[in-house]
């Protein structure tokens, strides 16, 4: 079993993108939330949907804490997640990670006009 579970959303280009980047490199389980089906009961398809969510050790994380405990889970990267959870960067990471979700939006339909593109 994984020591860590990654919820993304599979319809997001960028979430596939990023999510091949860690596939083989950690040893999390992947969970695709764009189906409801796959939700676990204290994760809604709401906010599984607005913010990256990871389960290490029972605990449902969130945004700057998720991604700092995927990276300290994933190989070649275990440095920067360490960077990552210090009490000081942590919060820091979060605004940053709140104003990229303020874009995400613009960047999610530019990857699919870009991607229907390619398959013409």
């Amino acid at each position: 079993m994984a020591d860590l579970t990654v919820y993304y959303d599979a319809s997001c280009p960028l979430c596939r993108r990023e999510v091949a980047l860690y596939r083989g490199r950690s040893k999390a389980a992947f969970v695709d939330v764009s189906d409801p089906a796959n939700l676990p009961p204290d994760l809604s398809a709401e906010a599984a949907m607005a913010r990256f969510h990871v389960r290490r050790d029972g605990a449902l994380l969130s945004g700057a804490a998720a991604f700092a405990a995927l990276w300290r889970a994933t190989r070649g990267l275990g440095h920067l997640g360490r960077l990552a959870a210090l009490p000081v960067v942590t919060p820091a990471l979060e605004r940053s990670y709140r104003g990229f979700l303020l874009v995400r939006p613009w960047l999610q339909r530019r990857m699919r006009r870009r991607e229907a593109a390619a398959c013409r």
